[in-house]
């Protein structure tokens, strides 16, 4: 049973659902998004609610359920609102900043790292933190993880581009006698 899915789900105003035969398409002040419909699912909109419902009760009907449920919410969450993400570049002489729609990294190499964006996606460098927000939630999540993966934190002194709210383990350093 999936408890998730038998949640409703309220439409802020100014936020539009509109279910189709392939997809739900969600518009709102921020823009506009799509999830795809699964076979074994279906979508009620009435009186500023949204039900999902399912066909049956197998198991996997349960999790697509649930699944779809989440989705669908992160839609309506994403129009009216946003998601963001916060990173935080840590190191002597590393900077980060935003030139049109590229973000320029310097952080140790021999030549500055440049990272395009894609479309949705809107960053801000404020200092030595950059925050990396959109409408999509799964996007706004790869786009952060792909610029923290140019420079992981390293264990010994603490170096990198890490999440604002991460904790680095840190290591001991050589022990000199």
């Amino acid at each position: 049973m999936s408890r998730i899915g038998k949640k409703p789900i309220d439409i802020p105003s100014g936020v539009e659902v509109t279910v189709g035969t392939d997809s739900v398409s969600v518009k709102g002040p921020k823009g506009s998004i799509s999830t795809p419909i699964h076979s074994m699912i279906s979508y009620k909109v009435a009186d500023g609610v949204v039900e999902v419902m399912r066909s049956g009760e197998t198991r996997q009907e349960c999790a697509q359920h649930g699944l779809h449920r989440t989705l669908l919410f992160n839609c309506i969450e994403g129009v009216a609102n946003g998601f963001s993400k916060t990173l935080e570049v840590i190191g002597v002489g590393y900077k980060v900043s935003v030139q049109g729609k590229n973000i320029i990294l310097n952080v140790g190499f021999s030549h500055p790292v440049q990272f395009p964006l894609p479309a949705g996606i809107e960053a801000k460098a404020e200092g030595s933190k950059l925050t990396v927000s959109g409408v999509d939630k799964q996007l706004v999540g790869e786009v952060a993880a792909q610029v923290r993966r140019v420079r992981p934190p390293e264990p010994y002194k603490g170096k990198g581009i890490k999440y604002i709210d991460e904790q680095i383990r840190r290591k001991a350093g050589k022990s000199g006698k």
